[in-house]
C-alpha cells in the first residue's frame, strides 16, 4: 500500500460516494480490526440500499444481530448460510439470482470462508468462486463486498487469525474501516500516481 500524507477527504454520511466505489470495483475488500464496527457499516450500508441485497453469512455475526433484534433485517434481504458441503448449491442460487438482476452481495468473512476451507488448494477455489460471481455482478451493475478481519504485518494486511494473505486481482478495491470517536472512516489503497480517500461517515 502507498502511503498518502495528504488524502482526499470526502464526507459522506449517505454513503453516497462509497457506494460508487463499490460499484465502479468488483469485487470490493473491506478490512476491519474490530467486528462491531464491521457490523455497525454494514447495517448502515444495507439500510441505504433499496434494491435486492444477498448477504452470504460465514461467521453468523449479522443473523445473531437480527434474530436478537439488535439489528432490523430490512424485506430486501434474503441471507445465505453456505457450509462447505452445500458451498456450489448456494453458488449457484446466488448466481441465478445477481444474473437476473441488480443486486448487492455481501460475503462476510474472508474469515469464515477460510476457517471452513482451511487448506490452500480451497483456498484458491473461493477467491475463483467470488472473482465469478463479481463477473456475473458486472453485467448488472451489481455490487461484492467481501469483509474480512485483519491485521498489517509487514506492509501487508492478512486475516486474523490464521495469517492467510488475501488474494486479489487488479480489479479488486481494498478498503480499511475504523472507527475514531464516533465516526466510520474507510480509507481506499491506493496506487502509485492515485490519491487515496478518506470518506468520513458521521
Amino acid at each position: 500500500m502507498v502511503l498518502d500524507k495528504n488524502p482526499e477527504w470526502v464526507i459522506d454520511n449517505n454513503l453516497t460516494s462509497i457506494k460508487n466505489e463499490f460499484e465502479k470495483n468488483i469485487p470490493s475488500i473491506l478490512l476491519c480490526s474490530d467486528p462491531f464496527h464491521k457490523a455497525e457499516f454494514l447495517n448502515r450500508l444495507i439500510n441505504c440500499i433499496e434494491y435486492q441485497i444477498i448477504f452470504v453469512d460465514m461467521d453468523l455475526l449479522y443473523t445473531g444481530y437480527v434474530e436478537s433484534g439488535m439489528i432490523k433485517k430490512n424485506a430486501n434481504v434474503i441471507i445465505f448460510h453456505p457450509d462447505k458441503i452445500n458451498w456450489k448449491k448456494e453458488l449457484s442460487n446466488i448466481i441465478t439470482k445477481i444474473s437476473k438482476k441488480r443486486t448487492l452481495v455481501v460475503i462476510d468473512s474472508f474469515n469464515g470462508v477460510y476457517n471452513m476451507f482451511d487448506d490452500l488448494e480451497s483456498v484458491r477455489f473461493i477467491n475463483s468462486c467470488i472473482m465469478f460471481l463479481s463477473s456475473f455482478g458486472r453485467e448488472t451493475n451489481s455490487s461484492v463486498i467481501v469483509t474480512g478481519m485483519a491485521r498489517k504485518k509487514e506492509e501487508k494486511w492478512i486475516i486474523s487469525p490464521g495469517g492467510k494473505q488475501i488474494i486479489k486481482s487488479s480489479k479488486t478495491g481494498v478498503y480499511f474501516l475504523k472507527k475514531i470517536e464516533k465516526n466510520l472512516i474507510i480509507t481506499t489503497e491506493n496506487n502509485i500516481n492515485e490519491k487515496s480517500k478518506l470518506f468520513k461517515i458521521e
